[in-house]
């Protein structure tokens, strides 16, 4: 998700392991976001210790808080790092797994064209390259 998309999240927009985003990016009225079990359990108990309005946005802070957030997380370990690096390198690490492209960007980052997410995705090294060359023919 975009960090924005984030920060606009209410209680309301939580719906086990569906998350809807009201006017994202892409113009849509909304558009769904799929999570993982483990984080929708962790939400699950994060707005119920909360005890969140349904109107109450689930972080309710900033852009730029939550930029600071990640520049002092990227500082820590050593690593120069923007919050959308973080999607950026989600959607690599999917299509680096094995998740076919077509699910990378229409469900993962929910671009409208391939193209884009091409784009997007990190280039492939020539060691990368090769490993997956004797994966697909081993």
């Amino acid at each position: 998700m975009r960090v924005g998309e984030v920060l606009k999240l209410t209680p309301t927009d939580v719906n086990e392991r569906k998350l809807t985003l009201r006017e994202p990016k892409s113009g849509r009225v909304q558009e769904t976001v799929f999570i993982p079990q483990k984080v929708a359990d962790r939400l699950k108990h994060y707005l119920k210790a909360k005890s969140f309005k349904p109107e109450d946005r689930i972080f309710p802070i900033c852009y730029e808080a939550a930029r600071a957030i990640v520049k002092k997380a990227s500082n820590a370990v050593g690593v120069e790092l923007r919050p959308h690096d973080l999607r950026r390198h989600a959607a690599t690490h999917a299509s680096r797994s094995g998740v076919p492209v077509e699910i990378v960007s229409k469900v993962i980052l929910r671009h409208t064209n391939l193209s884009t997410t091409q784009r997007y995705l990190e280039k492939v090294t020539d060691t990368e390259a090769i490993r997956w060359i004797d994966n697909l023919y081993s």
